[in-house]
């Protein structure tokens, strides 16, 4: 199980549950791509991120996939306080 997290393949696995629930939301027509986008977004690169730093990455990376979840969050909270 250690191996699973020690080469990210843990955050992997995450990312295409959501992937996949992301493309049953598109299907079913109940988000649009921009509300997806929003919604999943920050999540995904928040993910990348930890992915990152579970494989060893330099800080750079790191820091550069949680600053890039921050807008999109941002937005999505903007979109969903105008209703």
């Amino acid at each position: 199980m250690s191996g699973l997290f020690a080469s990210g393949h843990a955050v992997d696995l995450i990312l295409v549950i959501m992937a996949l629930e992301a493309g049953f939301l598109l299907l079913t027509r109940r988000m649009t791509r921009l509300a997806l986008l929003l919604v999943f977004g920050p999540g995904v690169f928040i993910l990348l991120g930890a992915r990152a730093a579970l494989v060893g990455a330099a800080w750079g990376w790191i820091a550069l996939a949680l600053a890039a979840s921050f807008p999109l969050h941002l937005l999505d909270l903007r979109r969903r306080l105008q209703g």
